[in-house]
């Protein structure tokens, strides 16, 4: 083949670029990656909950954003890690991502003595934080203490005789009630249950002193008057209970706030992984979406990818510090 004389090759390429620039893309532009079937979520938590409801709105939110059917399966057991084993075994091509926790990607994958199906670190891709359900300390309204400087100075005058009930070993109640007596040097007597609803009850009864948990879980009985609310443990106050203080007020440090995103399959593409957090964030900004996670007591998150592997490094490494101190092993 001839070659083109380099007056004429450069006229070629010349007219290329003035057509590109006109176009308004770069020359590299690529498409955005969008799916080309039915996406699948998967939640690992039983349809009624926080995390099922998160998983349809975002369904929702999703499927006029790419005229796609988007659908959520439900596999639920062994606290999420189930549906991250379905996900982690899927191709990671896109049409496939799982509701993710704080607990599944930072707490039970760092308990000594817990046997999981996958590496969260290298079998799943962050995608996006959503929600944080906000965290609430309650007490038993005849409790010796009224605020969070009475509990700890309580706490101090009376070591290890004040109990505390949470959801389990290991469990978001119990590492948060464990990071407070750590910040705030006193000692407390943990009572393990079967699940928040065994614990609320004897909660409620004055069986134990006090509880960090979901505040959804607790609002009923803090508007009866069967729990106190002391103060809300991440750093904003839900709007349900605006004028309850917070724990960082007297604790600087003190932030916990129990979390849920996505994640897709280990080795995810990029250009994937962002399609997916770019969609999300739109989900989020949605109003009606918007309007239906706060009615539900959720506090929305948000952020790109790099702030999401921030959120998981950091919680990584703070609950780590907790298990360790506190002795925590599987039961």
């Amino acid at each position: 083949m001839t070659a083109a004389p380099p007056r004429l090759l450069r006229r070629t390429l010349l007219a290329g670029s003035a057509l590109l620039a006109c176009s308004g893309l770069p020359a590299a532009a690529q498409p955005a990656w969008k799916p080309t079937r039915e996406v699948r979520i998967i939640c690992g938590f039983a349809p009624g909950g926080a995390g099922d409801l998160l998983c349809r709105l975002m369904a929702d939110a999703l499927r006029p954003q790419w005229g796609q059917t988007v659908v959520v399966e439900t596999r639920s057991g062994a606290g999420g890690m189930i549906s991250a084993e379905a996900c982690a075994r899927a191709a990671p091509d896109g049409h496939t991502v799982v509701m993710t926790t704080m607990g599944m990607l930072t707490v039970t994958p760092q308990i000594p003595g817990v046997s999981l199906p996958i590496a969260v670190e290298t079998d799943l891709t962050p995608l996006a934080a959503l929600a944080g359900i906000y965290t609430v300390l309650v007490a038993n309204p005849q409790a010796p203490f009224r605020d969070v400087p009475g509990l700890i100075a309580h706490a101090r005058a009376n070591p290890q005789r004040l109990a505390y009930g949470s959801a389990g070993a290991g469990s978001a109640p119990h590492l948060a009630a464990e990071l407070f007596a750590r910040m705030a040097g006193v000692e407390f007597t943990h009572v393990p249950y079967r699940g928040g609803a065994p614990a609320m009850t004897d909660l409620v009864a004055g069986r134990v002193q006090f509880m960090f948990g979901n505040m959804p879980e607790f609002l009923g009985q803090i508007r009866a008057g069967g729990l106190r609310a002391i103060a809300f443990g991440g750093s904003a106050a839900a709007p349900a209970l605006p004028d309850l203080p917070l724990v960082k007020q007297w604790l600087p440090d003190y932030d916990v706030t129990n979390w849920f995103g996505f994640s897709g399959p280990g080795r995810m593409p990029a250009e994937i992984r962002a399609a997916w957090n770019a969609a999300l964030q739109a989900a989020l900004r949605d109003p009606t979406t918007r309007g239906k996670m706060i009615e539900a007591g959720m506090e929305i998150l948000g952020g790109s990818t790099a702030d999401f592997d921030a959120r998981i490094a950091r919680d990584r490494q703070r609950w780590g510090g907790v298990i360790q101190a506190a002795g925590i092993r599987a039961g």
